[in-house]
């Protein structure tokens, strides 16, 4: 009889963390997608450390804000979209689902011209990377059950270590790094305040919170089992925002100490040289093309899904094409655009990419605002309704994003 092997409990537990984890883990790395790779490293280079104290306010914000809508998922049963049309009319409702589009498309493009540009540090045109990993994505979501997608998925989650191990080879200055911490700065410059929205814009996203609350509905989760989920959801916060500093950290520490300022793929793969050396563009397109393959195949689904949700469509994998045509449809629509655009010839990659994120940052308020009040609704929530430091910690981060987009359109007036 063979001898059972006993693991050290703290293995076991580490162990017990992994056999958990899903939407929201899936979630938060997927906020680590290419413009999010862009918008850190152009952080990064251009700023130094200053934008690490902002990637800590981000962390609680989203552990709040997502942890909220895996909450509203667990108790309810119903996405956000759903929620939305039934509490507010079809008026508000075609408001939210228009800002969610928007959001959404622009983020699928700046996935696709991540592809682009991990291919063109392979070598490879985009006019070919580009529709083959839009065909290869499209395949894996529409024809594999979601569960194996969900497998795919978290591998794909670990693409971005690279940043984690570079770490220890530039080794950064943990003083200064401190001091950003401690004491931030801020700049009344057009520039670093849309780099505050675009940081703001790739961390917590529009789509995330819909695809969050979607999915912890159709995994059936209720609240008795709701621990294991809020665990899920601020360990995918937390390992997601960790990877962001340690981007901002490594650019700071290698390309804005040598005045580099990230423009394209080849500028923001420099930041892995001390890691990997001359393979430091094979190491970074690597990242990219994951983290992007990891955003296109979320991004399309749960725009889709929060849509026909919203509308009364038929939706979700487990239907035939014929019977959810819209759901289908709306899935093929936003891919192919998506992937047309980024094919125009001479259209700017990493700019693209950065945008998209601001946009998203830009547009978030009005979806925050509707989240919150369903989330606060006592009918609806009953005794699992939001804690007043939930709604503090969560409408702070709003009115910071709503102050900070007033502050750019203001800008050239305030300096006049």
């Amino acid at each position: 009889m063979k001898k059972k092997v006993m693991l050290p409990i703290w293995l076991t537990k580490i162990l017990m963390i992994f056999t958990i984890l899903g939407p929201g883990l899936i979630t938060a790395s997927a906020d680590n997608d290419a413009p999010g790779i862009a918008t850190y490293s152009v952080a990064g280079s251009k700023y130094g450390y200053s934008f690490i104290w902002l990637i800590l306010v981000i962390t609680i914000g989203e552990v709040v804000i997502q942890e909220m809508a895996a909450r509203m998922g667990a108790v309810t049963g119903k996405g956000a979209a759903d929620l939305i049309r039934e509490r507010y009319g079809v008026r508000i409702t075609t408001f939210a689902m228009l800002a969610l589009f928007i959001a959404n498309l622009g983020t699928t493009v700046a996935e696709f011209a991540g592809v682009a540009a991990a291919g063109e540090l392979f070598g490879i045109s985009k006019y070919i990377s580009v529709p083959i990993a839009c065909l290869i994505m499209s395949l894996l979501v529409l024809r594999a059950r979601y569960k194996n997608v969900e497998k795919v998925l978290l591998v794909l989650t670990f693409a971005s270590l690279s940043y984690v191990f570079a770490v220890f080879f530039v080794k950064p200055d943990w003083a200064a790094v401190g001091q950003a911490i401690i004491k931030p700065t801020l700049q009344l410059d057009r520039d670093y305040i849309f780099s505050i929205l675009a940081v703001i814009g790739t961390t917590i996203t529009p789509w995330g919170i819909f695809y969050l609350q979607a999915s912890i509905a159709d995994k059936g989760v209720e609240m008795r089992e709701y621990a294991n989920t809020r665990i899920d959801v601020s360990f995918g916060a937390a390992w997601g925002n960790i990877i962001s500093a340690f981007i901002i950290i490594v650019t700071a520490a290698t390309l804005f100490s040598a005045g580099i300022v990230v423009e394209d793929a080849k500028d923001a793969a420099l930041a892995l040289e001390p890691l990997a050396g001359n393979w430091a563009g094979f190491l970074f397109a690597v990242g990219l093309l994951g983290a992007s393959l990891l955003a296109v195949s979320v991004l399309p689904l749960s725009t889709t899904y929060a849509i026909c949700e919203a509308f009364g469509f038929e939706r979700g994998l487990n239907r035939n094409p014929k019977d959810a045509p819209v759901f289908y449809g709306g899935f093929a629509f936003i891919m192919l655009i998506s992937m047309l655009i980024v094919l125009i010839p001479g259209i700017p990659l990493f700019p693209i990419m950065i945008l998209s994120q601001a946009m998203n940052a830009i547009l978030l308020p009005a979806l925050l605002i509707l989240i919150l009040k369903l989330a606060n609704d006592a009918v609806l929530m009953g005794k699992y309704r939001n804690s007043k430091l939930s709604n503090i910690l969560a409408y702070g981060i709003t009115a910071l994003i709503m102050v900070t987009t007033v502050v750019l359109l203001l800008e050239p007036f305030l300096k006049a």
